[in-house]
């Protein structure tokens, strides 16, 4: 996800968006340990696009 996308997404688009990575995060954790992961780089692009995300409703919420 890019920054201008995320800059465009309402404050719940946000937090629903950051659960859902949350979840594919614990997925990604599952895959890797089970030997079953096809790119592990999915999971830090998944941490920073999690970071990405929480920095933008935060600033939102400071608005």
């Amino acid at each position: 996800m890019k920054k201008q996308e995320i800059k465009k997404l309402s404050k719940d688009q946000v937090s629903k968006n950051i659960d859902k990575l949350k979840k594919d995060l614990f997925n990604f954790r599952f895959q890797k340990i089970n030997s079953q992961i096809t790119n592990p780089a999915k999971i830090g692009q998944t941490k920073k696009t999690i970071a990405r995300l929480k920095t933008e409703l935060k600033r939102k919420l400071n608005a």
